[in-house]
């Protein structure tokens, strides 16, 4: 069923199933914020429900990576190539991944952000989940920019979009590097060993930002071919 489902909607759309995709990416990556608000609160039980459900979802677009990766004809009278649509799936496709992985590392140690630096992490949180918004809807252009075959004023439109979303980007590398300044401040409070995935943490979500920020480069590199 799936796969005659994606066969179908290609003959409409070379570009409607990496859109689709990239929802599934965008629902994991939303259950992310009660995630940690839920590990904040050291409420395990309904942390392990969100990773479990976070896990389902990136369960999901992985399946329809592959789908996408099995159907997508090998020739298509496309303005891209179809080398440039499987990179930019597999982009999208690291992003729920990441997702996954900050949620089973937190899960696993039952690790909370130290004292007051919980509402700073949950805005770097929010604004990496931003990334990935932004990075969807200029997904979301694609069908128009294949329309009109990556001309006129809809490249303009997602040219600002991905300006935005660098912006963004551009946030999360701040709100990341004043939370490793605050944690350095009372890392020696400490434990070692729970001061250096607190660290790993914070990296791991900023990759989030990073993931989202090569979305909008592929499209980019599809933008200037």
């Amino acid at each position: 069923m799936a796969q005659s489902f994606i066969a179908g909607i290609f003959g409409h759309s070379p570009v409607r199933p990496l859109q689709q995709q990239m929802a599934k990416v965008m629902e994991c990556v939303r259950e992310l914020p009660p995630f940690v608000e839920a590990a904040q609160r050291g409420d395990w039980a309904v942390a392990a429900a969100q990773h479990a459900r976070i896990t389902d979802l990136e369960h999901q677009a992985d399946a329809l990576k592959k789908q996408i990766r099995l159907q997508l004809p090998s020739t298509l009278f496309m303005p891209v190539a179809r080398a440039d649509l499987l990179e930019l799936l597999t982009m999208q496709d690291r992003i729920a991944n990441k997702t996954k992985d900050i949620s089973g590392l937190m899960l696993g140690r039952r690790m909370a952000p130290p004292p007051g630096l919980e509402a700073d992490l949950l805005a770097f949180v929010g604004r990496c989940v931003d990334a990935a918004a932004q990075a969807d809807r200029s997904v979301e252009e694609l069908d128009e920019l294949f329309e009109t075959g990556f001309r006129g004023a809809e490249v303009e439109i997602v040219k600002k979009m991905l300006a935005e979303l660098d912006a963004i980007e551009s946030d999360t590398d701040r709100m990341q590097a004043t939370l490793r300044g605050k944690l350095y401040a009372i890392e020696k409070q400490l434990q070692p060993i729970d001061a250096m995935f607190q660290y790993r943490v914070l990296e791991e979500i900023g990759d989030l930002g990073d993931l989202a920020q090569r979305v909008g480069s592929r499209l980019e590199l599809l933008l200037a071919r």
